[in-house]
């Protein structure tokens, strides 16, 4: 959505949607996911813009994969996405209760969440856009166990107070990004837990680790956090079991202070590992990826000069203690390349 709309396309957008929400309501969760599937398969098949971008990320984040894969994946991906716009985001404050969250959500492996839940323990739980990322933490919620999660406003302030009561329906506390500080180093020193959607591109300024064997720019204030009040990030998902209002909750990795306590280079460290944990969730079920999200829009320094890899980067690299020569050579490769790019372009 455009920023600053005027009241008439705020309300005219706002009336539409609750329309359709009005609407789906007459019909079944079931019925409702396959009319959102369909929607989500046109868009994929009249959207070419957004199509090639879906299918450029995944060919390059799977190399191996042939041309079929890849348009298969993107047109279940973009199906997906409006059953999780359409339907899930609606449905899931009326379906999960504390009487009723079994019934559509299966708890996998939770190794070190749910004692720290028990204890009050400040955490950092972070996902990314695979599954359903506001599940995880509607979920917790609901078992009595409040989340503060950090999210954008949305452009139209009458749809995001609307999707903002839905999204707090049950304990979810949400947190809008600007002056979020104070109220986030708050929530840790009190014994909250925090949420993040960490694989958002955090611009040229960001710090740039490895995912999918491309260097991606993510925000260094999740590891700042960990790191000043010396508290775990464990990394989750909600992935959809199949093609029904069906999820289960995992935790990929938890990354505690003694993880990072000898590392040369404690916040790439920390950055890169919560990377790796989210790119696992993705292999897991790369159809439930938002793969028109623009993850990689943004390049590091040395590519936008038409530069070499730094020596200091390839041994930041180095240092971590999955780096292999084989996705070392990668990622090198992916930037040296796209610094020819843009030295072309400049030329």
């Amino acid at each position: 959505m455009a920023r600053n709309q005027s009241l008439l396309v705020n309300w005219s957008q706002y009336l539409a949607l609750r329309t359709v929400a009005t609407a789906m309501q007459c019909f079944g969760v079931q019925e409702n996911l396959r009319t959102a599937g369909g929607v989500g398969a046109l868009f994929h098949r009249f959207n070419h813009k957004r199509r090639q971008r879906a299918e450029t990320n995944i060919a390059r984040s799977f190399p191996h994969w042939s041309s079929r894969q890849v348009r298969d994946v993107a047109r279940r991906s973009m199906e997906h996405m409006f059953q999780l716009f359409m339907v899930d985001s609606l449905v899931t404050p009326r379906l999960i209760s504390p009487a009723s969250w079994n019934r559509y959500v299966r708890l996998g492996s939770l190794e070190g969440v749910l004692e720290r839940l028990i204890r009050r323990q400040p955490t950092i739980f972070i996902t990314g856009h695979c599954g359903n990322w506001e599940l995880l933490g509607f979920t917790l919620a609901a078992l009595g166990y409040p989340i503060s999660a950090l999210a954008r406003p949305l452009d139209n302030p009458l749809i995001d107070r609307w999707l903002l009561g839905i999204r707090q329906a049950r304990g979810l506390r949400v947190i809008t990004k600007w002056g979020a500080t104070p109220i986030l180093q708050e929530s840790l020193l009190s014994g909250g837990q925090l949420g993040f959607i960490a694989d958002q591109n955090a611009g040229d300024g960001g710090l740039f680790v490895p995912f999918f064997g491309r260097l991606a720019s993510s925000y260094k204030s999740i590891g700042l956090l960990a790191m000043r009040y010396n508290v775990p990030i464990i990394a989750g998902h909600a992935r959809r079991l199949d093609s029904s209002f069906r999820y289960e909750l995992s935790a990929i990795d938890c990354i505690t202070p003694e993880d990072w306590a000898d590392q040369p280079d404690p916040l790439f460290y920390i950055t890169a590992r919560y990377n790796r944990a989210i790119e696992q969730m993705i292999r897991l079920a790369p159809e439930q990826y938002l793969w028109l999200h623009r993850r990689w829009k943004s390049r590091p320094r040395h590519e936008r000069e038409g530069r070499p890899v730094p020596n200091r980067l390839i041994a930041r690299l180095e240092s971590l203690p999955w780096m292999t020569q084989e996705e070392l050579d990668r990622i090198i490769h992916h930037s040296e390349e796209s610094a020819r790019c843009d030295s072309g372009a400049r030329h």
